[in-house]
């Protein structure tokens, strides 16, 4: 036993040489630096600071480096880095319609209140391959555009003036805090959007899918969409006021959807809501288009039976970290659990006679 455990610890030592090597690559190309990560490679940057629930870009940036790319292991090793980081307190709600954006559109009212900023976006775009970014030298400079600093309305807000637009319950009550407590059923909104947002892209776009297919009847205009910086402030009990204390970028959607009414609801729009880390826009959507569907037994709505709809289903499977680890366990040695499994396969099999039969025909 002794000489297995051995080997096998030389075994993983080479492979944790051979992976250094990998990760490096051809040694005659230049190393990739974090901070060309972070600069050059920021969109998948900002999807590793929302799934790991941690705004660093220079730390995501190197936890992508280390992953050799693998955004799932980026995500893994940032939600590992953030268990060990002390905790000094909570900051207020962020004002998202104070937000400096970047890029702020909507589809549901061609002038908007604000204007429609489209920012850096691949919307309109031609999905060609651009041969240009493989010569080396300066990309030519783009035109300079200064972020919109004054504050912006949010659209729903002149629905919901004409009263034609659900109104969002307003709660004094400390939200709950996913990273600390564990996840029960049925679960408030406040922890389910913690979730969400926590959740993997690819699946909570698949859910997002679902619903604009018939899955759970939640046909959505994107009442807002925006994109930008906003202040981080908390509170100093030896001051007694607010101060800031850093900014962070984020995205932000607003969904309005039809709503027939219930027994206890009039005919009015509803809403769904998504916020993310970082420019993270199409996880922000179908971020909002699943809180929709979950909110149906609130609105009095019917259950269709939609995955969409199914909070436990929903919750329980879009976290990429747990799915990771119950699906990669199975890759580890269970030689014991096999051997059990092959016995009891090898008995039935005699019990049914298979062997003998076989033999016959033999």
């Amino acid at each position: 036993m002794y000489v297995a455990v051995k080997g096998g610890e030389r075994a993983i030592e080479n492979a944790h040489a051979w992976l250094a090597e990998e990760r490096r690559g051809d040694t005659s190309v230049a190393e990739l630096a974090v901070a060309q990560i972070r600069e050059q490679l920021s969109l998948a940057v900002n999807r590793v600071m929302a799934e790991g629930s941690l705004y660093d870009p220079d730390l995501a940036a190197l936890a992508i480096k280390q992953a050799r790319g693998d955004l799932i292991e980026a995500i893994f090793l940032i939600r590992a880095y953030r268990t060990t980081l002390p905790r000094f307190g909570a900051t207020n709600p962020v004002e998202t319609g104070k937000m400096a954006c970047d890029r702020r559109i909507s589809a549901t009212f061609k002038d908007a209140p604000g204007g429609q900023v489209l920012g850096p976006t691949f919307d309109y775009t031609h999905r060609l391959l651009d041969f240009k970014l493989t010569a080396e030298g300066e990309v030519p400079e783009a035109p300079t555009a200064e972020p919109r600093h004054e504050p912006t309305p949010h659209i729903t807000e002149f629905l919901q003036g004409e009263d034609i637009i659900q109104r969002e319950p307003e709660s004094e009550a400390t939200p709950g805090d996913l990273t600390r407590q564990p996840m029960s059923y049925p679960s408030g909104r406040d922890i389910r959007l913690q979730s969400l947002t926590r959740g993997d892209e690819g699946f909570v776009l698949g859910l997002a899918y679902s619903t604009q297919r018939g899955y759970a009847r939640n046909h959505a205009f994107v009442g807002e969409l925006r994109i930008g910086t906003v202040a981080v402030e908390m509170e100093i009990p030896e001051l007694g006021f607010a101060i800031e204390i850093g900014e962070v970028e984020l995205t932000e959607c607003e969904t309005v959807n039809q709503f027939a009414g219930s027994k206890t609801e009039p005919p009015q729009f509803t809403r769904g809501y998504g916020l993310v880390f970082g420019q993270t826009e199409r996880k922000a959507i179908s971020m909002a288009l699943v809180d929709r569907a979950l909110r149906w037994r609130e609105l009095g709505e019917d259950d269709l039976g939609a995955a969409a709809q199914d909070e436990e289903f929903v919750l329980s499977h879009s976290d990429n970290i747990q799915a990771t680890g119950f699906l990669e366990h199975i890759k580890l040695p269970h030689y014991v659990d096999f051997q059990s499994e092959l016995e009891l396969v090898r008995k039935l099999r005699r019990e049914a006679g298979v062997e003998e039969v076989r033999e016959a025909a033999e």
